[in-house]
């Protein structure tokens, strides 16, 4: 089992992880994973798109956004992984992991030393899994985004694929929209499983490339021809994921991970992540390497990366607002807003497609339209010391 990074390489979970994880029901697959499955879920990111609700101390993640109820985006995801793995651990930075342990008192935490994207963070977490199993397969989930039903059969049929082949293994969402805020999945050739009699073989296409964020014209071009959304969710066997890596960025970092039990964790480790290169695990590892396998999945899906993605996930009044979080809302010829707050009355008159959101002391006004470049703001804020 893993620790949190702070501790030793030997450190062991809270004794109700150790309990739980043998026992765990994942019958929900309903696909049999001949190996252990250990989900990595992300959450060392901030989600600055979501200023002023995330902030500097308290990331996206931690927020109670359309569909998970009163939990946090966190503890839904949290909740996914357990339908689908048999031990959980959550990747944070060091200022998050008393926040994450809070939230969901029963995953392990392991702290990265130092932050540099999904790339070293999903790589450090490879790492220190493997020597805890003989084999496994390990998924790979984002800790931010709002997932819909069908997930856990869906991820079930991936780690399969992941078990039985020797690829790496991305989850393509089938599109409902030509969306320039997502990157894309080209698939090549037919379904490789699909001809196959076995009721647990899913079916899963080779990769043939990668395509990054696209204008509107390319994106509608992406769906027609039948690309998929890239949704961060990825499926692997460590051996697999370590071969691709030698021939990656990352290769000096799982060289400075390999050198001994507690590498990770020792200066000469540390200093490694340091130095690396901040890249996403899709640019370092999967964007390069020969076999990579996407399957298809069409559950409903969403990052609520923005403000103005909330009207995709909430239902609006007759007036086309959409209201998240504890608001009182009046309006009089208001039409067509996104208004967020934390025990907030709001009144709205005479405006229509703004994202309005008040949290703690910050207010934020902003057309729905210029909504990603809220990042660019809280850049400025950053450089100031005010985020």
């Amino acid at each position: 089992m893993v620790g949190t990074g702070a501790e030793s390489d030997d450190a062991a979970v809270s004794d109700a992880d150790s309990a739980d994880s043998g026992d765990r029901d994942r019958s929900s697959t309903t696909v049999d994973v001949p190996l252990p499955v250990v989900a990595v879920v992300l959450a060392g990111g901030t989600g600055s798109r979501l200023y002023p609700a995330s902030r500097s101390h308290r990331p996206k993640q931690f927020l109670p956004l359309a569909g998970e109820g009163e939990d946090s985006l966190l503890e839904g995801t949290v909740s996914r992984a357990r339908e689908v793995a048999d031990e959980v651990v959550v990747v944070t930075r060091e200022s998050y992991a008393e926040g994450v342990s809070e939230r969901v008192p029963d995953a392990a935490v392991l702290v990265e030393p130092a932050g540099r994207d999904t790339g070293p963070a999903l790589l450090y977490a490879t790492h220190r899994i493997a020597r805890e199993y003989d084999d496994c397969v390990v998924l790979a989930f984002p800790s931010d985004h709002l997932v819909g039903d069908g997930f856990a059969a869906a991820v079930g049929r991936g780690a399969a694929v992941a078990a039985r082949e020797d690829r790496l293994v991305t989850f393509g969402v089938e599109p409902t929209r030509p969306e320039t805020g997502y990157g894309y999945i080209e698939p090549t050739g037919p379904a490789s499983d699909g001809e196959t009699e076995s009721a647990t073989d899913a079916e899963w296409k080779p990769v043939e490339s990668f395509h990054e964020k696209p204008d509107a014209e390319t994106a509608a071009a992406y769906v027609e021809a039948g690309h998929y959304w890239n949704a961060g969710l990825f499926a692997w066997r460590p051996d697999v994921f370590f071969d691709a890596v030698e021939a990656s960025p990352l290769a000096p970092l799982l060289d400075a991970l390999a050198d001994g039990p507690a590498a990770a964790d020792s200066p000469s480790g540390t200093g490694a992540f340091e130095t690396a290169e901040p890249v996403s695990v899709d640019h370092a590892v999967f964007e390069t390497a020969e076999d990579v396998a996407v399957v298809p999945v069409s559950f409903p899906w969403d990052d609520v990366g923005s403000w103005d993605a909330l009207e995709r996930v909430l239902d609006a009044d007759s007036e086309g607002n959409v209201v998240a979080g504890d608001v009182t809302l009046r309006t009089i010829d208001a039409e067509d807003n996104v208004v967020a707050a934390d025990d907030r009355h709001v009144s709205l008159v005479g405006v229509s497609d703004l994202a309005v959101v008040a949290w703690d002391d910050r207010v934020l006004v902003v057309p729905k339209s210029r909504a990603q470049e809220v990042k660019s703001l809280v850049r400025s804020l950053e450089s100031q010391g005010e985020f």
